[in-house]
């Protein structure tokens, strides 16, 4: 057993395993501190069959955790002449099931040697860019301590074509340093005549602790079952998944004999796995594929994220993200100038949440005109304007389970560059619904001086002019359905068909009144009016003086 930290932790499954029959070698780090050593010693000194060897100072991805495990070994072969297998572990390592079941396991399995070794030509899940180079190039220089200098001497070793020579005969394989051999095996490898330049070479390897073991045991060994009895999960990076207490029936279904790495404060893992058996042998064959679906996961979500989730532990690189929003959502512009109560009116057609101008200058309207809404999200224009996507994307994110539908046209804030409706535009998940022109309404209906009125229509036109130049690029990935007012007006109760289908898909067939409509007439001579001040009023389509409200044919069923 390797330790270096959490000494109390390594007593504890030291106990465990010498309480059951078999002998320990504890390899205590030469910088741990002499006291905590000192009490380790202790706490295990009435077990006859615990012992410690000679101290290393190890370092990651150095020789000097090969040297630690030689020395544990050989001071295992020597004292106990008894041993027939020895398997090495950690400090973090936690015995999954008893040391009986694994004597049984093993007893089944006469003269294999337990060891991930697989040759490094065929390897595809080394990280760091290093495969074939960890055995050909030196490394004088530790990876952890100095990261700039190690690239540096690499650039330059293969800059200059550096090539180490293998030593012949072997075949450099690389896998887990937590493995279980035979005696005849091990004696084989630390009494190779050869030994001397083996341990040359391999002083020089990338993380020798991963392939020193791996490759020797290729000329020595009369079987080998390539997999680590040790249970390690890795995620995208290389690093070592770390498991806590709710993991717990996770590591039991996987039926592994051991498990790394365990967090030191996983007292609900220690206690339980800790504890004494029933006596009974359990034959079952270790199964870490059972839990391979839970890390592949992981990876998955750790990789991807959640589908409009933002948060400061995964703030995904824009275009990156894995899904913008959470939920489908529907976008209307011009929609509540048209109609009366259109909010009202959908909200009880459709079982939707169906907010206001959620963008409005002055303050966010949500459904109901509430102050606050799921997620603690504030009507504040200025806590909103800070960051609007944050916003849109909380909403959504909070409101899951539940279709959310909001206004947002020429009047509201748009942000820099209109970032807010690319946002949208570019969003699978965004539905958006234009009646081009029906800024005008309000403007009509106001009773403003119509010379005050034409600075605004121009300025609210160049506006969504924007808008929908922005909604017919080649980029948009939302469904954008845009008519002109005029086309709107001629059967409102078709568009809106349309949309209530998709935004209610699973709302059973039924007869639906549409909403009354604001009352335009004079609505064409107000328009006249403004080409007369000079304004030229386009987006509203070729509208008539006076427009025919619906009549009995439209309605929705």
């Amino acid at each position: 057993m390797l330790v270096h930290t959490a000494l109390d932790r390594a007593a504890q499954v030291a106990r465990f395993v010498a309480q059951a029959g078999s002998p320990v070698v504890i390899h205590v780090d030469a910088r741990t501190p002499p006291q905590d050593r000192a009490a380790l010693v202790q706490a295990l000194a009435d077990l006859p069959d615990v012992r410690f060897c000679r101290r290393f100072r190890c370092d990651w991805g150095k020789w000097s955790l090969v040297a630690a495990m030689q020395a544990a070994t050989e001071r295992l072969l020597g004292d106990f002449p008894k041993v027939e297998r020895v398997y090495a572990m950690s400090g973090a390592c936690l015995p999954l099931r008893p040391v009986a079941d694994l004597q049984a396991w093993l007893d089944r399995h006469p003269d294999t040697d337990f060891i991930e070794s697989v040759s490094v030509a065929d390897v595809n899940w080394t990280k760091g860019g290093l495969s074939e180079e960890r055995f050909t190039l030196h490394f004088p220089v530790g990876f952890k301590t100095n990261k700039w200098l190690f690239d540096r001497l690499v650039d330059a070793q293969r800059l200059l074509h550096v090539k180490r020579d293998i030593p012949d005969g072997i075949v450099p394989h690389i896998g887990s340093q937590w493995w279980c051999l035979t005696r005849d095996t091990l004696e084989a490898i630390l009494k190779d005549p050869m030994r001397p330049v083996y341990d040359r070479y391999f002083k020089r390897v990338w993380i020798p602790d991963e392939s020193y073991f791996q490759t020797l045991v290729r000329l020595h060994t009369r079987r080998i079952e390539s997999r680590s009895p040790t249970l390690g999960k890795f995620d995208h990076q290389g690093k070592p998944h770390v498991f806590y207490d709710d993991h717990l029936q996770l590591l039991r279904r996987s039926d592994c004999f051991m498990a790394r790495k365990i967090w030191r404060g996983s007292d609900r893992l220690y206690q339980h796995f800790l504890s004494p058996g029933s006596g009974e042998v359990n034959h079952a064959e270790p199964q870490p594929s059972r839990i391979d679906r839970h890390f592949a996961r992981a990876t998955e979500q750790r990789i991807r994220g959640r589908a409009g989730l933002y948060m400061a532990s995964r703030f995904p690189m824009q275009n990156r993200e894995n899904g913008k929003t959470a939920e489908p959502y529907s976008v209307f512009q011009g929609f509540t100038e048209v109609f009366r109560d259109f909010e009202g009116w959908l909200s009880s057609v459709a079982n939707c949440r169906v907010h206001g101008h959620l963008f409005a200058p002055r303050k966010v309207e949500f459904a109901g005109r509430e102050k606050t809404f799921a997620g603690g999200l504030s009507y504040s224009a200025s806590l909103r304007d800070y960051n609007p996507r944050a916003f849109l994307t909380n909403l959504l994110w909070s409101a899951r389970g539940e279709r959310q539908c909001f206004q947002f046209g020429p009047g509201d804030t748009q942000g820099r560059r209109y970032d807010l409706l690319w946002f949208m535009a570019t969003d699978s998940n965004a539905q958006i619904s234009v009646i081009s022109g029906a800024w005008a309404v309000p403007l009509y209906l106001s009773g403003r001086d119509v010379a005050e009125i034409r600075r605004e229509a121009a300025r609210l036109q160049r506006i969504e002019s924007d808008m929908i130049d922005i909604l017919h690029s080649p980029h948009v990935r939302a469904r954008i359905r845009i008519w002109t007012m005029a086309e709107f007006l001629e059967n409102p109760a078709e568009p809106l068909h349309l949309l209530f289908d998709e935004i209610a898909p699973h709302v059973q067939s039924r007869m639906i009144r549409i909403p009354e409509l604001v009352d335009l007439n004079g609505f064409g001579s107000f328009l006249q009016d403004l080409r007369n001040q000079g304004m030229q009023p386009v987006l509203m389509g070729d509208f008539p003086t006076t427009p025919l409200p619906p009549g009995p044919s439209h309605r929705m069923k």
